[in-house]
């Protein structure tokens, strides 16, 4: 991607100095998993033929995955983590990126939607957090929660999505943050409220209700990548690892991965070649009336 190293994006709260301790409480909306959470939950469920995502009283969100190790122990209260010159050139380029997409929807949703923006923030932590939706650990992965309307980093994340999950370069990581924003996205324009609603009301609905609004996110994040692709922000190859990283989050890999089986009745983001076919819909269009996953009587 073509970017020029600069300031920190206003819209950025760094908490990686707040200690990860405690836990529960939180307030409504609900937390959302990212992959890494997802994947654990998934294979108690499969396991034990028990729903332990309405157990947790949580919802699976993008994310891939964080780290898979235990939790990592947090700094002591008011102890200052040690942060590398690689980490805050990476600061840098989350910033750069949040600035850069919101600034897309700050005119596109209007133009095409006929709604207002509002800026989400984006947290920074390290081994976990308390957020509006509950506590929250690196674990879980990047995650949005409706309760705040902010997002929700470790950027250790990015380690694990070129080692463990095979999609290395920037593009990649600016991906997972346009699909979480694609999440606030739909906060805005009140899609989040009315699936949460349904969910409630059709518990099994659930998993295909979460699936279309995964699916609709990943468009979403398209959507972006197509105005950065017009304004020549892209490199040559910036598309793959886009869509390399969309590939490396399908349920299927996922589940094949933490169970060696599948079973599409427990998918909770879509497949594969789903996040890729819709992501590549936003990316061409531009447009968010393509992203309509719910619709039509199957997005897969």
């Amino acid at each position: 991607m073509r970017w020029e190293p600069g300031q920190q994006s206003d819209n950025i709260e760094d908490r990686r100095d707040e200690s990860g301790g405690g836990g529960g409480g939180g307030g409504g909306g609900g937390l959302r998993l990212g992959l890494g959470g997802t994947v654990v939950v998934l294979a108690l469920s499969l396991l034990f033929g028990r729903n332990f995502f309405s157990v947790l009283g949580a919802q699976p969100s993008l994310g891939p995955a964080g780290p898979a190790a235990g939790p990592a122990s947090a700094p002591p209260p008011g102890a200052r983590r040690p942060k590398s010159p690689a980490e805050e050139h990476l600061v840098e380029f989350v910033s750069f990126v949040l600035d850069d997409i919101q600034r897309t929807w700050t005119r596109e949703l209007p133009a095409q939607a006929k709604a207002s923006y509002q800026d989400s923030k984006l947290v920074l932590f390290s081994n976990g957090i308390r957020s509006g939706c509950g506590f929250a650990e690196t674990q879980m992965g990047p995650f949005y929660c409706p309760a705040d309307r902010k997002v929700y980093i470790d950027l250790d994340f990015y380690r694990e999505l070129r080692t463990r999950f095979g999609a290395p370069g920037e593009f990649a990581e600016a991906y997972v943050i346009a699909h979480e924003i694609g999440h606030h996205v739909q906060d805005l324009l009140g899609i989040e409220a009315r699936v949460r609603r349904t969910q409630q009301q059709s518990p099994r609905q659930q998993n295909a209700l979460s699936v279309r609004m995964e699916l609709q996110a990943d468009c979403l994040a398209g959507v972006w990548g197509h105005s950065a692709q017009t304004r020549g922000i892209l490199d040559a190859g910036d598309l793959e690892s886009g869509l390399a990283a969309a590939a490396a989050v399908g349920d299927d890999r996922l589940q094949k991965q933490a169970t060696g089986r599948v079973n599409p009745e427990s998918w909770t983001h879509g497949s594969s070649a789903e996040r890729v076919a819709w992501f590549k819909r936003g990316f061409e269009s531009g447009r968010v009336d393509a992203c309509d996953t719910f619709t039509q009587p199957d997005p897969r």
